[in-house]
């Protein structure tokens, strides 16, 4: 009698389990559909996001994968295949160790060839106008280097500038004189003295020349609502070197390797370029001065390899201006509660959307226009 008792109990327990509602991407349970309905909302699943390459799991950042596949709560089938057949730079999971072995021999890149802040002013700006079509649109790597101002020379003042093309060459760079005095020249990081920067460049015509190479012969109006032919502005944390530069580029054409969502901590908080050039190209940066071309390769080759992800199924965003920008295939929130109920996990992620516009599509910015 005991023991058919604890059968129908058991039996019920399993029922119950099996009514469990589980989210198609991330794999967590709920116990009422309305929770997992919530979760879709919150969670902005998409097909953009980091995966395990073992159990297809969601995850929001490569930080979180990581900690997924070898991190200290792994789970123990997928750090164990990923520890035989998987890359540790791009985490992706390969055929075999032999296909790894290719793969990373590729995935793994050298360090550019420093240049330090000793390199001679290059402008080639008049190569990349308005006549030159032929160079198509794609993106340019900014970085500047900073002095100290103020009282106690604690204030961000750009004294140096570097720009770079997707084929990694150098465009421009140049000394910038500042608009304010510089009080501390930094030199066990910049390496610059007053000297060295005595016939810097103004600034309102280093202004002028940056932008013209990043309006590629657009007009401002066009920039600001789709961005048009101009190319895209890539780096770490361009907000910061733009403020300093006293310059405006609006966000939807930015690409800053400290702020995009999949390159961030779990936390989502900025990693420095130097962890994500260790982590995700496999070599050091920053080996003494500040180089500003080294850094600029190093985000340069960031962006393209988050470009070059497939992320495969539908991928509905319209490339027009980020204020109006709507998604094509219906959301979560043009659905009813009594309709979402009635809805699969499998149909919830399909409505999902993601929060950040994956790099991916940059590739299709570029076949379209």
């Amino acid at each position: 009698m005991i023991r058919k008792e604890e059968t129908i109990m058991a039996a019920s327990i399993t029922t119950k389990e099996c009514l469990r509602h589980k989210c198609s991407a991330c794999y967590k349970q709920y116990k009422k559909k309305e929770h997992l309905i919530e979760h879709m909302r919150v969670s902005y699943h998409s097909v953009h996001q980091p995966r395990c390459g073992v159990c297809q799991k969601h995850c929001k950042s490569f930080e979180s994968l990581r900690e997924h596949l070898n991190g200290p709560l792994s789970k123990s089938n997928c750090s164990k295949i990923f520890l035989e057949q998987g890359c540790g730079l791009c985490l992706r999971v390969l055929d075999d160790r032999t296909s790894l072995r290719g793969h990373q021999d590729i995935c793994r890149l050298t360090a550019p060839v420093r240049q330090g802040t000793s390199l001679l002013p290059t402008d080639l700006s008049d190569c990349y106008d308005e006549d030159r079509s032929d160079r198509g649109l794609g993106a340019i790597a900014m970085d500047c280097v900073m002095a100290g101002g103020g009282s106690d020379g604690t204030l961000d003042i750009c004294i140096g500038i570097c720009l770079v093309d997707e084929d990694e060459k150098l465009i421009f760079n140049t000394f910038v004189q500042p608009h304010i005095p510089i009080t501390n020249y930094r030199h066990e990081v910049t390496g610059l003295t007053e000297e060295r920067v005595r016939y810097a460049m103004p600034l309102k015509e280093v202004q002028e020349k940056v932008l013209k190479i990043l309006l590629n012969g657009e007009t401002i109006e066009r920039l600001r609502l789709n961005g048009g032919k101009a190319r895209l502005l890539v780096g770490h944390d361009l907000e910061h070197d733009l403020d300093c530069l006293r310059m405006n580029y609006p966000d939807h054409m930015l690409r800053d390797t400290a702020r995009y969502t999949p390159l961030m901590k779990t936390n989502l908080v900025s990693h420095s370029l130097k962890y994500l050039t260790r982590t995700y190209l496999g070599y050091d940066i920053r080996q003494g001065v500040h180089d500003p071309y080294e850094n600029c390769v190093s985000a340069m080759r960031l962006y393209k390899r988050m470009r070059s992800l497939n992320h495969h199924g539908l991928v509905t965003t319209l490339l027009i201006a980020p204020p109006l920008a709507q998604y094509v295939a219906h959301s979560i929130d043009s659905y009813s509660a009594k309709d979402l109920e009635k809805m699969t996990p499998d149909t919830l992620y399909e409505l999902s959307r993601s929060n950040f516009k994956c790099w991916c599509l940059d590739s299709r910015r570029v076949m379209q226009t």
